[in-house]
């Protein structure tokens, strides 16, 4: 990368709280965020926001008449960016780029407007431009009065990591000089989860009978246990080093491999080798003092990673974790959700250990982070961050 870019502030909802104190209290009480919902006709498993959360989300609902019938996945971007903005000290004079994406977009809004449309034969006025993907960004957007361009995708559960590629290619281009970018996930429905149970990868263990019901980390489970959670995470990005930086942005990988089948990864993901190489670029491998995995709780998920970051790194690997087995799998605000775990492992030089693994001992200062995502389709991304 010729030059670094700056992670000027960072906000997130999510089933860990609303807040950065908050946040790493949570991720060191060693407690799973999992709770009981009735969903696909069964209790199930999931990582829901926390009252006070909800509560804050209510608000922005009610902040303007026009967001009464928004999809939560947009009212959680625009929590999360009116903070980032703010913390980052940007104005309505302020040019920036929006870039914000999700897997599902507006998975619950969509579902009901369907299920009024079969149950009826008519669909509401307002349910086409709240259910298309581009209304996140768009309605982020108009609530901060930005001038600048704005863009939404979905690459599945990489989403939010290629928003940050997306930002730093315009960065790096001079085409813009501050860029909002991140991802919203709220797939906490009836459709969303019997999909999952269709593929077969959502979790089975009853959560009363076993402490840790999404086993992600764990590398010789037998089932797979993904659990889905909710929430957004956001980023303010500026070109080159800038005083009020949290950290650096100094590499960055993608890559994307040849499927089988529709949800298919290599025995050795040779998809995250790639992104992972291509982040290091001409980073020593042994500067690299930890990984945030992606690890969604799935037997091959977990595993094939870990053989990547094996060949990548050799004998010398650094301190692995992730925090999937805390908040489940947040599909499109995944990879943002683990870059806020590494930005925190860095302010407070503390590695999180997962704890039903073998403990690992930090035995030095944590400076340099690398966070992977990837998403069905092998479309993986790496981001190499940096203490400031």
């Amino acid at each position: 990368m010729n030059k670094k870019i700056s992670i000027t502030a960072f906000s997130s909802i999510s089933p860990l709280g609303n807040n950065a104190e908050e946040i790493w209290e949570k991720y060191l009480d060693n407690q799973h965020c999992f709770s009981k919902q009735f969903l696909d006709q069964q209790q199930t498993s999931v990582a829901a926001l926390d009252v006070e959360s909800k509560q804050i989300v209510a608000e922005v609902r009610e902040s303007d008449i026009k967001y009464k019938f928004l999809d939560d996945s947009v009212l959680f971007a625009l929590t999360a960016s009116r903070k980032a903005v703010e913390k980052a000290g940007w104005n309505k004079e302020d040019v920036f780029g929006i870039n914000i994406g999700s897997s599902r977009g507006a998975t619950d809004l969509f579902e009901k407007h369907y299920k009024e449309y079969i149950d009826t034969g008519k669909a509401q006025t307002l349910a086409s431009p709240t259910t298309t993907l581009g209304n996140i960004s768009s309605w982020i957007a108009h609530d901060l009065q930005s001038i600048g361009p704005e863009i939404s995708h979905s690459i599945t559960c990489s989403t939010a990591l290629h928003a940050l590629l997306n930002g730093v290619a315009w960065l790096r281009s001079g085409m813009a000089d501050k860029f909002l970018v991140g991802g919203s996930e709220a797939p906490l429905t009836d459709f969303t989860i019997a999909q999952m149970r269709a593929l077969k990868i959502y979790s089975r263990v009853d959560q009363e009978e076993e402490s840790w019901p999404n086993l992600a980390f764990d590398f010789e489970k037998t089932q797979n246990t993904m659990i889905l959670g909710e929430g957004a995470a956001v980023c303010c990005l500026e070109a080159g080093e800038k005083e009020n930086a949290i950290a650096y942005i100094t590499g960055v990988g993608y890559a994307t491999e040849i499927l089988e089948h529709n949800i298919s990864i290599s025995a050795e993901a040779d998809c995250f080798q790639k992104s992972m190489k291509m982040a290091l670029n001409d980073t020593n491998s042994e500067e690299i003092d930890a990984i945030v995995m992606h690890a969604p709780g799935t037997i091959k998920g977990d595993l094939t990673e870990l053989r990547a970051i094996e060949k990548v790194f050799g004998a010398k690997i650094p301190l692995l974790t992730t925090n999937k087995w805390k908040i489940g799998h947040t599909f499109g605000a995944s990879g943002i959700l683990s870059l806020e775990l590494a930005l925190l492992m860095l302010q407070h030089n503390t590695f999180v250990n997962v704890p039903f693994a073998e403990v690992q001992k930090q035995s030095k200062p944590l400076k340099k982070i690398l966070i992977n995502a990837v998403g069905f389709g092998g479309n993986a991304v790496s981001i190499l961050i940096e203490k400031a």
